[in-house]
């Protein structure tokens, strides 16, 4: 039975009405129509989520009944109005080629209360199957966090093309990994026998600092160099995993009620690996013996 809310808690209303409020956050006019963002990552706090979990698939499918119900209201109303446009004629909203895809997730981060509701949402479609594969152009996030609701945008951010070759290797470097921030596309040199790989954050170290949804971790995982073999082997610390040529890495951690546990588990990574992060972050690792 599902635990009863508690005055902080996020009720499914709450989810489904910030989802809503970050659609029309994201609406991006052009000349003959609006697009409206057709990803949605919903993140909530653990106690919310282990008490709604039963009734997700439920929340999902009337977000998506808000959302088109959104969508026919502000093509009623006047959208051109409503953004206040100087413009003639009044661009209509146009629903998603692939439809409403809404992903409703556990909050990984330490610093969250119960009650706090954080969705990041996608103007782009994706170009594979899985939700959040295709190249972003616009992110909006919108939190409500103890009640009060803010927005962010982040500016357009087309996907770059990865060179050919890395630019030239600092002497002593062991590998490099090749990333997409924000749109760049960039290189680390691993340059010591081990790195920390995740978000980061207050009292959280790493090496290699990744600006990405929170399902990757803000310690996702280490990446250590033996230097007698000089072979490479990861360690997963994260919540919802790491892939390592799309082979799940066993994850390291041990979780007993609340306390949490390395068992110091570790998988070989290949002279060249492509390493997943959560499923939606990717990296191109490759170490300096292979050339």
């Amino acid at each position: 039975m599902d635990r009863p809310a508690a005055a902080t808690s996020a009720t499914a209303r709450d989810i489904i009405l910030e989802i809503v409020r970050n659609m029309r956050e994201g609406l991006e006019p052009l000349h003959y129509s609006t697009l409206a963002p057709a990803i949605y990552h919903v993140y909530l706090h653990p106690d919310d989520m282990e008490r709604l979990r039963g009734i997700v698939p439920r929340i999902v499918d009337e977000a998506r009944r808000a959302l088109d119900a959104e969508m026919e209201s502000l093509n009623r109303s006047g959208l051109a109005k409503r953004l206040k446009l100087a413009r003639r004629g009044e661009p209509k909203v146009a629903a998603p080629e692939g439809g409403w895809q809404i992903r409703i997730l556990e909050n990984t981060d330490d610093d969250v209360d119960a009650g706090d509701i954080v969705i990041y949402s996608e103007l782009a479609l994706p170009a594979k199957e899985e939700l959040g594969a295709g190249s972003m152009t616009k992110r909006i996030a919108t939190r409500r966090m103890a009640g009060t609701a803010a927005s962010a945008e982040s500016s357009y951010q087309p996907a770059q093309a990865a060179p050919e070759t890395p630019a030239a290797a600092p002497a002593g470097a062991f590998a490099y990994i090749e990333y997409e921030d924000r749109g760049v596309r960039k290189t680390f040199y691993m340059t010591k026998n081990e790195i920390v790989v995740g978000r980061g954050g207050r009292d959280y170290w790493t090496d290699l600092k990744l600006d990405t949804l929170p399902d990757v971790s803000r310690e996702h995982f280490r990446l250590r160099r033996d230097p007698e073999t000089g072979k490479f082997f990861l360690k997963d610390l994260s919540r919802l995993g790491t892939t390592i040529n799309g082979v799940a890495a066993p994850s390291s951690i041990e979780v007993a009620g609340t306390e949490k546990r390395d068992r110091n588990v570790e998988a070989p990574v290949p002279e060249q690996a492509r390493l997943g992060l959560a499923g939606v972050c990717f990296l191109e690792f490759r170490s300096a013996a292979h050339g």
